[in-house]
C-alpha cells in the first residue's frame, strides 16, 4: 500500500516525465525527497501509530554486526548515488566522490559532537553518523563539489545528532532513529542542494543555489520539502489506521513479552 500510494506518486512528482516538482525545477539527484524524507516521515508516523514498546532494549545487540551493516550500506550507497548518473562518466565519478567524503565527514562529526556533549567516542556512533552523511548527500551528490559535500556531512550529522538526542528523551519509540537520521538527514540534504547546487558540476542545474546569489531554487526546495513531508505524513497515517483495522499492527502483550523472534517466527538467537 505504501509503495503504491505514497512512494510512487512522490517518485513521479520528482523524476517522472510531467512530474510537477520536476517541471518546477526541484533537484533531487538520487532520492532526498523520494526516498529519505518520504520514508523518514512515514517511519515517524508508524512509530506514533504503533506506539512504544512495553520494554525497550536501548543497548545495541551486536556491535560487529552493526559495523558490518554500516559498511555494507556505505559500499552499496555508491551504486545508489553514483549509479543515478546512469552511465560510467564524469558525473558518476563526482557523485561517487561526494558520497564518500560526506559519509566520512559525517561519521567524524557525529563522534566529535558526542565528545563535546560528554559522551565517549564509539564505533556505533561513527556508523550512525556515516549513514546520516550518506542520506544527506543523496539529493546533492551530482550537483555539488567535493568540499561542499564535506560541509554537508558535518552539518547533517550535528543536526541529526541533536534530534536523535531529543528523540531518546521523548516517548517516541523510533528503534533505529529513522526519523532523526533519514528524515532529518534528507531534509538537510535537500536544503543544502538548494543552497550549493551549481551548473559547474552538472549542466542540468538551470538555477544556481542560494550560495551563488540566486534564491529561486532554494525556495522551490523549501516548498518541495514541506509538501512531500505533509503528503507522506497524512497518507501514511491513513494507510496505517486502515490496515490496523483489518490486521492489527501491534502484537498482543503476551507475544511482546515472549519476544517477536519467538512469538512471530519461532526462532531464537541461540538457534
Amino acid at each position: 500500500l505504501w509503495s503504491t500510494f505514497v512512494y510512487a506518486p512522490i517518485a513521479h512528482w520528482v523524476w517522472g516525465n510531467g512530474g510537477w516538482l520536476k517541471e518546477l525545477g526541484v533537484l533531487d539527484f538520487a532520492g532526498g525527497n523520494v526516498v529519505e524524507i518520504n520514508s523518514g516521515i512515514s517511519g515517524l508516523v508508524a512509530a506514533i501509530v504503533i506506539g512504544k514498546r512495553r520494554k525497550t532494549a536501548p543497548d545495541p545487540h551486536h556491535i560487529p554486526m552493526a559495523i558490518l551493516g554500516g559498511g555494507l550500506l556505505w559500499f552499496g550507497w555508491f551504486g545508489f548515488n553514483a549509479g543515478s548518473a546512469v552511465g560510467a562518466n564524469g558525473l558518476a565519478v563526482t557523485a561517487f566522490a561526494t558520497t564518500h567524503v560526506a559519509a566520512a565527514a559525517a561519521g567524524l562529526s557525529w563522534i566529535l559532537f558526542d565528545v563535546t556533549r560528554g559522551k565517549k567516542v564509539s564505533a556505533l556512533g561513527f556508523c550512525i553518523g556515516a549513514v546520516v552523511g550518506l542520506v544527506a548527500i543523496t539529493p546533492a551528490a551530482g550537483f555539488v563539489t567535493v568540499p561542499v559535500a564535506i560541509f554537508i556531512g558535518v552539518i547533517a550529522a550535528i543536526i541529526s545528532n541533536v534530534v536523535a538526542h531529543w528523540r531518546a528523551s521523548s516517548n517516541l519509540d523510533d528503534t533505529l532513529d529513522v526519523f532523526p537520521c533519514h528524515g532529518i538527514g534528507g531534509m538537510v540534504g535537500m536544503l543544502m542542494t538548494g543552497i550549493f547546487a551549481t551548473s559547474a558540476v552538472n549542466a542540468a542545474v538551470v538555477e544556481q543555489g542560494l550560495f551563488y546569489g540566486e534564491t529561486s531554487l532554494f525556495l522551490k526546495h523549501l516548498l518541495a520539502l514541506a509538501i512531500v513531508s505533509a503528503f507522506a505524513f497524512g497518507l501514511s497515517y491513513i494507510l496505517l489506521i486502515i490496515t490496523d483495522k483489518i490486521i492489527p499492527l501491534r502484537v498482543n502483550e503476551e507475544e511482546e513479552r515472549l519476544g517477536l523472534d519467538i512469538s512471530q517466527h519461532d526462532e531464537s538467537l541461540a538457534e
